[in-house]
């Protein structure tokens, strides 16, 4: 029987043997999934009247807010939902992102946001094949990953009064590094969880939606910060 640990991540019965490769595979189709449900409804939202309804600032509150809610309930419920209504929940927290990520989109020239966008998938590239194959134990890193995440947060409320060019350059570049350093430790984190894993059906389903989300919060907020470094606005 499937069970939850304290820090809300799923652990299941060890297994003998298992196709590791297939079960992160599935992994990475869910993510490019998403990926690929967030590019179009942010296209689709720019290039509609929808971009209206991501202009009111009441109704991208409740989008964002929808967003949180989502991640909560997938990564912290995962073990009550059925393995359609992960899947569901997953695709439409892809969908919500598309429709908010609409309005920074727009602040940037096309060019801009694609070359943020190949050199994010090139960065996250990297670090997935680094945190797949080292041999090296990623997992101390995670406090401190976690902290240097409340920390960027805090950052970035502060210099919303502030406004500080200098602050906002700061925080691109740690942001770029904390998610850069999280893309190997949650693909680490993700392998191992596999590894040691007894899945079949839903069980697999389930936990390929719960690493997808991981890994798919770590490069769309890695493309944000890279692109708030590098991107030429409109």
């Amino acid at each position: 029987m499937n069970t939850m640990n304290r820090n809300g991540s799923l652990s299941y019965p060890l297994a003998g043997e298992i196709d590791l490769q297939a079960i992160l595979r599935q992994v990475y189709t869910w993510m490019v999934l998403g990926m690929l449900i967030t590019a179009g409804v942010a296209y689709v939202t720019v290039s509609t009247s929808l971009i209206n309804l991501a202009a009111n600032p009441i109704i991208l509150i409740v989008a964002i807010i929808a967003e949180f809610g989502l991640v909560l309930v997938i990564s912290r419920g995962l073990n009550r939902l059925s393995a359609g209504t992960a899947t569901l929940l997953f695709m439409l927290y892809a969908a919500l992102n598309g429709f908010t990520l609409s309005m920074v989109l727009l602040d940037f020239t096309f060019g801009s946001v694609f070359l943020a966008f190949a050199s994010t998938a090139a960065l996250f590239g990297v670090m997935s094949v680094i945190g797949y194959t080292t041999k090296v134990d990623l997992s101390k890193m995670g406090t401190y990953l976690m902290m240097g995440v409340i920390g960027l947060v805090i950052a970035m409320v502060i210099n919303m009064f502030v406004g500080s060019s200098l602050l906002d350059t700061i925080i691109s570049l740690a942001g770029v590094l904390i998610f850069t350093a999280l893309t190997a430790y949650d693909t680490q984190r993700i392998g191992r969880m596999a590894a040691q894993m007894s899945m079949n059906g839903d069980a697999a389903l389930k936990f390929g939606i719960f690493g997808a989300l991981k890994l798919y919060l770590d490069f769309i907020n890695m493309f944000l910060f890279v692109l708030r470094l590098t991107g030429r606005r409109r």
